[in-house]
């Protein structure tokens, strides 16, 4: 399986940019597992340059998690496409911000109910 991992607030606690706060353990446990299952790990971030940098070195030197690819797809899956979109091809996608379309139905559905 391909798993997306978002950093900020993900792995580690949101802070002022772009210091990152202190790792979320349960989740950084988790990913390693994963890892460690053979599965195929994207670390999906917008960070770029030094601070990319930065959270690469953590992730590796601190978390212990060295990524397979950095906001991209893997081969196999441009491979399949045909071409390589902004957009990152994973089977699961694990970020803070995200919601799935169940929650989102529910939560969007919940404030239009508060605001009439």
């Amino acid at each position: 399986m391909n798993i997306a991992v978002d950093f900020d607030g993900t792995l580690v606690e949101e802070a002022d940019w772009p210091a990152f706060g202190p790792p979320k353990l349960d989740i950084v446990e988790k990913v390693k597992q994963l890892k460690a299952q053979g599965h195929t790990l994207i670390l999906w971030t917008c960070r770029t340059d030094k601070p990319l940098i930065n959270a690469l070195e953590y992730c590796s030197q601190v978390l212990g998690i060295d990524f397979d690819y950095v906001n991209q797809s893997t081969p196999e899956e441009i491979e399949k496409y045909k071409n390589n979109p902004r957009k990152i091809s994973a089977d699961y996608y694990i970020d803070d911000r995200a919601l799935s379309p169940k929650e989102f139905l529910e939560r969007f559905n919940r404030l239009e109910e508060e605001n009439h």
